[in-house]
């Protein structure tokens, strides 16, 4: 396997509040190779969106990293200004962010954003970042994309702006990719082709994708490997066929169970008791324990992250694995 582009060790990220101090990310670690997909999951509230922000530096006060470390390509991102970020954004690495309106300019065209975002990290002529621009916006399946360069973001469906600021992303040929649900908002025939076109983007250039999402059944269609978050912690991780197939955790259980697909028609949902817990309040020890069947006195300690062969997980009873 080739040395990781991307390797987060240890990273904590808190938001320092009048309330108390939330601690949104505490303790992630993850590695990411060359034009792989690696998917994270969770419920809403999780940390997740505050992962793929950390990684590209955009954390606003009152939130700050605090401590862990941010490697890109062995470079490290903790604690570079904000002037040689802004110089990796966009040519390096990349976010995709779950509204396309928060990359697309209302009042400006298609084509004038994307030579914008071109000309901003290479030194070519309004024609070759225009040209470069059709080109991008053909790779994710815009129709006679010359013509819609001229086209502004309102007279385009909410599938074909995603398209539009996936193509942004990837207009330098990155390294990295964070995707933060980019297609959660867009029709199921939809999301299957946009899905598809990442999946060939990244094959095709190298370009590895973090690809967060709270959709078990798009990350599984996606991604190689899985990282399953709670409560700003990774709790089980490992090939993602393997950890659907057979979890260890009970909240990637939980997770499983709920999902439309896998019951039996006419079949009640089995939901997760209760609810996310505040991160401002979170239990001693496991924060899954108050939801979960099989927590015992044991889960008021920190419970142990446990390594099986390429599996992993943090649980005091873990399921037993399927024979």
């Amino acid at each position: 396997m080739s040395a990781p582009i991307l390797e987060v060790r240890d990273l904590r990220t808190h938001f320092f509040t009048r309330a108390g101090v939330v601690k949104a990310v505490d303790g992630v670690s993850l590695s990411l190779q060359p034009g792989h997909i690696l998917g994270l999951v969770g419920e809403s509230g999780s940390g997740k969106t505050v992962t793929g922000f950390s990684i590209l530096g955009l954390v606003d006060p009152p939130g700050r990293i605090v401590s862990g470390s941010i490697r890109l390509d062995g470079e490290e991102l903790v604690g570079m200004s904000n002037t040689a970020l802004r110089q990796l954004r966009g040519r390096r690495i990349s976010m995709v962010f779950q509204d396309p309106m928060m990359t697309l300019n209302p009042v400006l065209s298609v084509g004038e954003q994307m030579s914008l975002a071109i000309r901003a990290h290479e030194a070519v002529s309004d024609q070759a970042a225009r040209d470069h621009a059709a080109r991008v916006l053909g790779q994710v399946g815009i129709p006679d994309a010359r013509a819609r360069l001229d086209a502004y973001p309102h007279e385009f469906s909410g599938g074909m702006r995603q398209r539009v600021a996936i193509a942004i992303a990837m207009s330098h040929s990155p390294d990295v990719i964070v995707a933060d649900e980019p297609t959660t908002a867009l029709d199921v025939s939809i999301q299957a082709q946009i899905l598809h076109e990442i999946r060939e983007l990244s094959r095709d250039s190298g370009t590895a994708l973090l690809w967060i999402s709270h959709d078990l059944a798009t990350v599984s269609s996606l991604s190689e490997r899985i990282l399953v978050m709670y409560a700003g912690k990774i709790v089980e991780e490992g090939p993602t066929a393997s950890v659907l197939r057979d979890p260890r955790h009970p909240y990637t259980r939980g997770l499983l169970d709920s999902m439309p697909a896998i019951a039996e028609p006419g079949q009640m949902l089995r939901q997760i008791p209760g609810t996310t817990p505040s991160l401002l309040s979170l239990p001693p020890g496991c924060p899954f324990a108050p939801r979960c069947t099989r927590a015992s006195e044991q889960c008021r300690n920190d419970p142990p992250f446990l390594v099986d062969r390429e599996r992993g997980y943090r649980c005091h009873h873990p399921l037993e694995p399927a024979l």
